[in-house]
């Protein structure tokens, strides 16, 4: 974690995610049901020897019969925490469970944390060698030098499941990567390049033998440790820095980078200074990979050397140098064709497949539901690292090389299947919200808070304002919201905006605007005055009105009806539009949008084809491209009935304008959502599973996202509110912090609103 991060991500609310709803960042889910007797049967005793069996007749088997062919471990003894380091085993639990979750996230490979209380290599080589068995690979982190050397080989040795050591081989991966493009933008051969590596620890010697496997000349390449250049014969240098001696004549790192073109660190922050980057080759390649700190900055650089190319370990600067954009599909090729071993071809593999794809046109859709805005140049020579397209590229070149290596037990037969599988494994919701964050971040917004005396509320404005969404706005009582701020541990309580009916200036202003529009609804000036300085719904939604806030969320206290019916007397639907709320159910491959499921008891036909539209562009907005089926009791009028006109209405409107999505209706559930039962309507316009819900009326819609929240353990955002002159989010009742946080995010990107 970087210093940036310690600053932004408050202590106390690392700490209060981390111990939330439950310990930790992971669990194990059972895989098959385990609901009845015979299952338990099947699943354990005695149904579990036939596969004890065959597994015992032929090894090979525990790919078909266990979790094993998916199973990687995460093991660490803590002696080189990331930016931390020596803090011992135990301290480095949170460290691995977060690998754990980024492998399942990005790649679908199912990983455990496992941590060794031991700093004795022998022990440590023997522990992970005897878990042959349990795992598929095995991913060894921040273990410190130069031990990680000695493990890593130890058990590449003695395994026959692929090992790797990320912090040397991740970074080494997407380095290489971005060394190949920068090359290529300046029209340099990898072999005439001269560089200069400023480091020596695990991660700068991995990253020098991978250069030069992709092609750059050992000859060519100096590495330079805390007393200057390594060269043959040079005293106390040992075995693996002594394996990248080069002859030269430069002492010191200045001198070893007059006329390099590239500079490559991972040392120390201040390491390269502006005057002996200006003594570079033309267009230098500057890779400056310290962390948290970079050994310099880009601004820097760029101010004695306009034409440099620069990529650093950082998410604030372009050509971010990301593990992420490695490891899980690494695994996940390796994993897939069974392989005994990562070896040097599937590294190099991954690197080639990485900077080839930052090359290509990034498809609009991509760019629309992702961010990946860029296209290749000088700011963008490494892919972004949610790029959706890393899946297949990456793990389908990595199991080829698996394969012409001859380290795969399991070759792959078509690898086109095999892509179409691989982009399966992934909910594309989760990389298009990731998106919308950082959309927020990048124009942040004025979110008024309007139950600021509330733990939960309170917990998601702090997370808004420092994670850079905007600027929150904080309704209720000042003196108690400014104690709930100090309890939180906020540095600063007084300079935040506390917005105080009581004593706020713009009541009056806020009284004349509300009283001309509610006089002819049978409210009297009085009333209007106690409306405002009484219910906060009202005052937050006034402070939006007259342009003090730019959006709304509310929730926490009041029911969805209650809240909505006070919002609705200060705002109004947008012109032509219909107010409705969408609940987003996210399952672990899919999702899938139910609309509406808030306001609407009985829509009309056209008001069911406003919402499938919108419904629809909130989809599409979130990665997916929209198949809307336009629920009943009936499929095809089989039953019939008399509730179906408006749907069938609805649907012909659709007809008629030929919407660019696809929809289908009316239909039962399993209907829209079963391939099996939607081979008996070959005629059926949906190419596959419906993904947009259009619900008949509030009743269905409501207990249905409530069914499946509580009894099918979806993920559930929502009900996100859609339709409103101004962004307006309620949330339910029994929200916690991240709920919120999620549809103010939501709001203030303008996903929904």
């Amino acid at each position: 974690m970087s210093e940036d991060d310690t600053s932004a991500f408050k202590r106390r609310e690392a700490l209060f995610y981390h111990e939330t709803i439950r310990p930790g960042k992971i669990e194990i889910i059972a895989s098959k049901p385990m609901a009845t007797q015979r299952d338990l049967s099947l699943a354990y005793s005695p149904g579990v020897a036939a596969p004890v069996e065959a597994i015992a007749e032929n090894p090979k088997d525990a790919a078909r019969y266990t979790a094993r062919s998916n199973l990687v471990a995460v093991i660490s003894n803590g002696t080189a925490i990331l930016g931390l380091g020596n803090l011992g085993a135990l301290a480095s639990k949170p460290v691995m469970e977060g690998k754990a979750v980024l492998f399942k996230r990005f790649a679908d490979v199912d990983s455990i944390d496992l941590e060794l209380d031991t700093e004795d290599p022998d022990k440590f080589i023997e522990a992970v060698a005897l878990m042959e068995p349990s795992f598929g690979g095995i991913n060894l982190e921040d273990i410190a030098a130069p031990e990680c050397f000695i493990i890593e080989q130890a058990l590449r040795e003695r395994m026959n499941i692929p090992v790797m050591h990320d912090d040397q081989h991740g970074t080494a991966i997407i380095s290489a990567a971005g060394l190949i493009n920068a090359c290529h933008l300046t029209g340099r051969k990898l072999e005439d390049v001269k560089m200069v590596v400023n480091g020596a620890g695990a991660s700068a010697l991995a990253c020098t033998a991978l250069i030069k496997s992709v092609g750059v000349r050992p000859e060519n390449v100096i590495v330079c440790d805390r007393s200057g250049p390594i060269y043959p014969g040079r005293e106390g240098v040992d075995q693996w820095k002594s394996a990248h001696a080069t002859e030269t004549e430069a002492r010191s790192l200045e001198e070893a980078l007059e006329g390099a073109d590239v500079f490559l660190g991972l040392s120390a922050a201040g390491a390269l200074k502006p005057e002996w980057v200006e003594k570079m080759a033309e267009r230098p390649i500057i890779f400056a990979m310290a962390n948290p700190v970079p050994e310099i900055m880009p601004e820097d650089a760029k101010a004695v050397r306009p034409d440099a190319i620069i990529a650093t370990g950082r998410s604030d600067y372009p050509n971010q140098v990301n593990n992420v954009l490695g490891f899980p599909f690494i695994f996940r090729g390796a994993l897939d064709v069974q392989a005994t071993a990562i070896n040097e071809e599937m590294k190099v593999a991954a690197a080639r497949a990485i900077a080839e794809l930052a090359r290509e046109r990034v498809p609009e859709e991509v760019a629309a539901a992702y961010g990946v805005t860029h296209q290749f140049g000088e700011e963008y020579i490494i892919p972004a690292p949610f790029d959706p397209r890393l899946m297949e590229v990456v793990s389908s070149a990595v199991a080829k090389a698996a394969m012409d290596s001859g380290v795969a037990q399991a070759p792959i037969e078509d690898f086109e299947t095999y892509r179409h599988q691989l982009k399966a494994r992934l909910n594309p919701t989760t990389g298009a919200l990731t998106n919308i964050y950082a959309q927020a971040k990048a124009n942040p917004k004025r979110m008024v808070f309007a139950e600021a005396e509330e733990d939960v509320a309170l917990r998601a404005a702090i997370q808004y304002r420092e994670f850079g969404y905007g600027e929150p706005i904080l309704v209720g009582r000042t003196e108690k919201v400014l104690e709930k701020l100090r309890e939180l541990a906020v540095d600063d309580p007084d300079d935040w905006i506390i917005e105080n009916s009581n004593v706020s200036d713009k009541v009056p202003a806020m009284v004349d605007f509300l009283y001309k529009r509610l006089q002819r609804r049978g409210y009297t000036e009085r009333d209007v005055g106690r409306m405002v300085n009484q219910e906060r719904n009202v005052f937050a939604a006034l402070l939006v009105a007259l342009g003090h806030g730019d959006a709304m969320i509310s929730g926490l206290t009041r029911t969805f009806a209650q809240t909505a019916r006070e919002v609705g007397r200060v705002l109004d639907p947008k012109p032509g539009a219909v107010p409705f709320g969408i609940h987003m159910m996210i399952g672990k491959n899919s999702t899938v949008f139910l609309a509406d499921t808030t306001i609407n008891e009985r829509p009309t036909s056209e008001q069911l084809a406003h919402i499938a539209r919108e419904t629809a562009a909130v989809a599409r907005r979130m990665g997916h491209e929209p198949r809307v089926a336009f629920l009943s009791y009936s499929t095809f009028g089989n039953p019939s009935g008399q509730w179906l006109d408006n749907i069938r209405d609805a649907v012909a409107i659709l007809d008629a304008e030929e919407p660019g999505f696809e929809y289908e209706g009316e239909m039962a559930p399993d209907s829209a959502l079963n391939p099996t039962v939607m081979k008996l309507y070959p005629f059926s316009r949906l190419s596959g599973p419906a993904n947009v819900l259009i619900m008949p009326g509030l009743q269905s819609a409501n207990l249905s996202a409530k069914l499946l929240r509580e009894l099918a353990g979806e993920t559930t955002v929502g009900p996100m509110m859609i339709g409103m002159e101004k962004p307006v989010q309620i949330a339910p009742m029994t929200s916690i912090a991240p709920d919120v946080l999620t549809l103010a995010v939501l709001a203030s990107a303008g996903v929904v609103g």
